[in-house]
């Protein structure tokens, strides 16, 4: 651990050094997560202090990044979060920290702002991790590509993910670039497939690790595949600035916030919640799918989750939705988003075609498909304020009342989500990030 006095020390300076590295890949399902997660619980066995990152729009991953590190696990996006903010988060980190891991989104070069951009800004050295187990001396040629592709930015090397057995690793760095010092590019480590200790997935990410019944079990399993493979060096310091950053009115100040938090509802950003109590705001949660009554409170967050995965459970418990349905005509606010939205609707059905009815207060009907559905940021312009937010889902929804706007697509001129309002009900498809428009959100949740 980094001893209390070298924290003081470190707290009080413009600019502090911590070692950091950033993951990247060609594409998602490379393995990303799975490296940082193993990496990072390495570290944390050492007794080390590691702070990790998730760069863009993402609820999953942050949890089985936070289970790995035993540290609370933040976005980092340089649109999202923005610039100024990311600076803040990074150098807070660094004065605690004895090392900084940061997963990128996607492909590294995919997005705008990318990973690519949010490493070259901070001058974070980036491991690219690629699974080979399709390719052999091909993967020497794409390796030389990313490392290349843009040369304002440090990489520290590639890490073979996902290799069949000795045979394999012998070829992946038989193709690895060597002979032109200016076009070499480091081989970090060789990572084999492992099965049994692998991360489950499901449509939407990874499954969260508190389903997992064996988490840290694969967890430590992971680290030591991590130690074995060569990737567990500590990586090189970055230097990270001091950024003051300006405290939120107490726009809510006194206000109790009811938040629908369990199986079903899950995707929370850790920065709304903080953002919500640095108004003066009072946060309690409550379980739709378990509980019988809710909390009293003088507004309802019900953000995006599994509904499409409890559906009947939640149909079922008609106390609660009664208790829902008095809080809606009581005319007190109430936030959804995406699964929330779906729950406040009067169907609900899922891939296997099983109909559930939900709270009937909002009109429409929300169906899950097999696949397609709709991802990425958007501007979400509401009568209260501009928010920045991002869409993942794989329902889609009809017999849905006349939007009171639609989100706006970064880069795509079809209009986004659409955005329902009534009288004390705002919801969308959208995940809002409420540090970017505190007024806004205050007004809708008052």
């Amino acid at each position: 651990m980094v001893n209390q006095t070298a924290q003081v020390t470190r707290t009080t300076q413009a600019k502090v050094k911590c070692p950091a590295l950033f993951f990247c890949a060609p594409a998602s399902g490379q393995g990303k997560t799975t490296i940082t997660a193993g990496i990072a619980r390495y570290h944390r066995n050492q007794g080390l202090e590691v702070r990790v990152f998730k760069t863009g729009p993402d609820y999953l991953d942050p949890l089985i990044l936070q289970q790995a590190s035993g540290q609370p696990v933040t976005q980092i996006d340089l649109w999202m979060v923005g610039e100024a903010e990311c600076k803040h988060i990074l150098y807070q980190a660094a004065c605690e920290a004895d090392l900084i891991l940061i997963e990128g989104v996607m492909g590294m070069f995919d997005g705008d702002p990318s990973g690519a951009d949010l490493a070259e800004y901070f001058g974070i050295p980036i491991a690219i991790v690629i699974d080979a187990r399709a390719m052999a001396q091909t993967f020497g040629a794409i390796a030389l590509g990313l490392a290349t592709h843009r040369p304002g930015l440090e990489i520290a090397g590639v890490i073979a993910n996902a290799l069949a057995g000795e045979r394999h690793q012998q070829l992946i760095s038989e193709s690895m670039p060597h002979q032109d010092k200016l076009r070499q590019v480091k081989l970090l480590g060789c990572v084999g497939r492992h099965p049994d200790i692998a991360l489950p997935e499901r449509h939407l990410g990874l499954v969260p690790p508190h389903e997992v019944a064996n988490i840290d079990q694969r967890l430590d399993a992971l680290a030591e595949v991590m130690a074995q493979s060569g990737l567990t060096k500590v990586p090189a310091q970055v230097e990270f600035e001091a950024h003051d950053t300006i405290e939120p009115e107490r726009l809510l100040d006194g206000a109790v916030i009811g938040i629908a938090r369990d199986d079903a509802f899950s995707f929370i950003y850790a920065a709304n919640i903080k953002l919500l109590e640095q108004m003066g705001a009072s946060c309690v949660y409550f379980s739709p799918l378990n509980d019988q009554e809710i909390p009293t409170v003088d507004a309802l967050w019900l953000p995006g989750g599994y509904p499409e995965l409890h559906h009947q459970k939640l149909s079922s418990n008609h106390a609660m939705r009664q208790q829902i349905k008095a809080f809606h005509t009581s005319g007190k606010k109430i936030l959804a988003e995406c699964g929330g939205m779906l729950y406040l609707m009067n169907s609900l059905t899922d891939v296997h075609g099983n109909r559930a009815e939900m709270m009937a207060i909002l009109p429409g009907d929300g169906i899950m498909r097999e696949r397609g559905g709709c991802q990425g940021m958007q501007i979400a312009a509401l009568p209260q304020g501009q928010l920045r937010a991002h869409a993942h889902h794989r329902t889609r929804c009809e017999n849905t009342m006349k939007p009171v706007s639609f989100g706006t697509r970064l880069r795509h001129s079809a209009p986004g989500e659409p955005i329902y309002q009534t009288s004390n009900i705002t919801a969308s498809y959208l995940h809002f990030y409420f540090p970017s428009n505190p007024q806004a959100i205050a007004k809708l949740l008052s």
